[in-house]
């Protein structure tokens, strides 16, 4: 196997971050008028930014006693779970979770059984979820889930753990990345009402429920006074994750309702292949690269950890943004189904379809750098774009990319070009292929 091309970091354009965490509105009304909040700032907010409220206390609220910075001891994860189907997805959260590391509970709606014992070390401790069959009785609520969302809130912050600064909130079968919560909650005050969340991608869900609203399931978090991803997609997500924007990947949801994230591994084999990813540098998981080869007129679209593309065409970064629609949005609807644009397939144009590849490995080479190796999925099955020069890349049979092993560090409320942030952050150092007969 012999490298065939490689292309310098002077050609690769990290796509501009998308804007800082701006605040919009909260959780649930019921939540704020149970708290008796008297008024709230409001910013404006892009959807793949995270979801966030700041509320005003009526009173002022005291100093914090600690002001170190916010670490992972100060993270308390409430996960609300299924009894039926804690058997399968406690491998979910098996994935992500640090035992003795992590602090947090899993509310089960039902006691374990006998068979359910010993209880894993590897999983958070559990406790049964109170009986809220008679408030959704008395309240009349429409759907018991949000209503147990809620109350799970109350749960955990009974537990009593003492240096809460953040209950991070989500389901069994949430995965979270978390050294990225740690580096966005540390960003905030934690001492004032705050509320972070995401909304659904798909427009139906937050027409239903609110686009003011952030979705259990994907993961929200509380700052204490205030107590005191998520994937809404099904099928093949490839081409979501593969287009994921310059924001830190916070986590993933539903992954019973999609096909697996690598083609070739089920769906643990391709979350614990994914992991590999995370536990080398969760800051740039997933988050998309744009690059391009002038003399073969190439474009890639890296996306860190996962996917690299290529297309045999220079096309531009706001084409290259837009995910491959691979993927199905929930329950019947006529379109438009997304909060964002997509790429629809398939593509009659040779020039449009990428040469997919996906990750192979990741490894530390010395100590400041990590090569990253996607492999191709399987023959694109197209004819050379003539268009640009008849260029084929049907030869190429892994894509090697190289990138700083240093984590990934983002400005506050700044607004970078590509140029700038590629200043800022050294990102892609180096792609290179090479060839293999298929």
């Amino acid at each position: 196997m012999k490298p065939k091309h490689r292309f310098p970091s002077s050609n690769c354009l990290r796509l501009a971050q998308s804007k800082s965490a701006l605040a919009i509105s909260g959780i649930f009304l019921c939540l704020t008028f149970v708290l008796f909040f008297t008024k709230s700032h409001w910013l404006v907010s892009e959807f793949f930014s995270p979801l966030q409220q700041i509320f005003a206390p009526s009173q002022t609220t005291p100093p914090p006693h600690d002001t170190s910075p916010t670490n992972i001891s100060h993270l308390v994860f409430g996960l609300s779970g299924s009894l039926k189907l804690w058997r399968h997805r406690k491998a979910y959260i098996e994935s992500w979770w640090r035992p003795n590391v992590t602090r947090g509970y899993l509310y089960l709606d039902t006691a374990p059984t006998e068979e359910f014992f010993p209880w894993s070390a590897a999983s958070p401790p559990y406790r049964v979820s109170d009986d809220i069959s008679k408030i959704v009785e008395e309240s009349s609520h429409v759907a018991p889930v949000p209503v147990r969302m809620l109350h799970a809130i109350l749960e955990v912050y009974r537990e009593g753990d003492q240096g809460v600064r953040w209950y991070v909130m989500g389901d069994d079968d949430s995965i979270f990345f978390v050294d990225n919560w740690v580096n966005i909650l540390a960003k905030y005050d934690h001492t004032k009402y705050i509320y972070i969340g995401g909304h659904s991608e798909t427009l139906w869900i937050n027409i239903k429920y609110s686009f003011d609203q952030g979705f259990g399931g994907g993961g929200f978090a509380l700052s204490y006074p205030l107590v005191s991803a998520m994937i809404d997609l099904k099928g093949d997500i490839s081409g979501f994750l593969s287009s994921h924007p310059q924001a830190p990947l916070m986590s993933l949801h539903h992954l019973d309702k999609v096909a697996p994230i690598f083609p070739s591994m089920d769906r643990l084999k391709s979350l614990n292949h994914l992991m590999k990813s995370a536990r080398k540098d969760q800051s740039r998981l997933l988050q998309q690269t744009i690059c391009y080869h002038k003399p073969t007129n190439w474009s890639f679209s890296v996306s860190w950890g996962y996917s690299a593309h290529i297309y045999e065409k220079v096309l531009p970064r706001s084409i290259l943004k837009r995910p491959l629609e691979t993927f199905r949005p929930w329950g019947m609807m006529t379109p438009p189904f997304y909060m964002f644009n997509t790429r629809q397939l398939p593509f009659k144009d040779p020039c449009d379809a990428p040469h997919v590849f996906f990750l192979k490995s990741v490894d530390n080479i010395g100590r400041n750098q990590i090569v990253s190796t996607y492999v191709r999925h399987s023959p694109r099955g197209l004819p050379t774009c003539s268009f640009s020069g008849n260029h084929s890349a049907d030869y190429i049979s892994m894509v090697r990319v190289l990138s700083p092993a240093t984590k990934l560090i983002r400005g506050g409320t700044t607004w970078l070009t590509g140029d700038e942030e590629d200043r800022l952050v050294g990102e892609i150092r180096d792609i290179s292929l090479s060839s293999l007969n298929f």
